[in-house]
């Protein structure tokens, strides 16, 4: 089993910056940020591999996200700079293996999700 608690969410103005946290109970190979805006499914934001660090970004957030780990911490995060209404979601922390609502996104197969942490991006 893997626990994950996210942090760091709030709103924020167009242009603006966040660091999103997500505390793991222990790792999983891949490590991985999805959002889910109301009224639309969940899509895939950015993964890491916790091994080697490779990484792999959605179109809509490259060169504005980055996804970076902390491995003596178990810690997961997520800086979004230049944030645009359209980032406003909530943002879920996700880690390989497990069996509930697996979703294959950036080469790695996620079961273990956190409860989220809510962004809100004002224009």
């Amino acid at each position: 089993q893997v626990q994950l608690v996210e942090s760091g969410g709030g709103s924020v103005q167009a242009g603006g910056s966040l660091r999103l946290s997500c505390a793991a109970s222990r790792y999983s190979y891949c490590m991985g940020w999805f959002r889910q805006a109301p009224g639309k499914e969940r899509e895939g934001v950015a993964t890491i591999y916790t091994a080697g660090g490779s990484t792999y970004y959605a179109d809509s957030v490259k060169g504005r996200f980055t996804i970076s780990q902390d491995n003596a911490k178990n810690t997961l995060y997520l800086q979004m700079n230049s944030l645009k209404p359209e980032d406003t979601a909530m943002y879920i922390c996700a880690a390989a293996g497990g069996q509930y609502g697996r979703t294959w996104y950036g080469g790695c197969t996620f079961g273990y999700w956190g409860q989220g942490t809510q962004v809100t991006v004002s224009s």
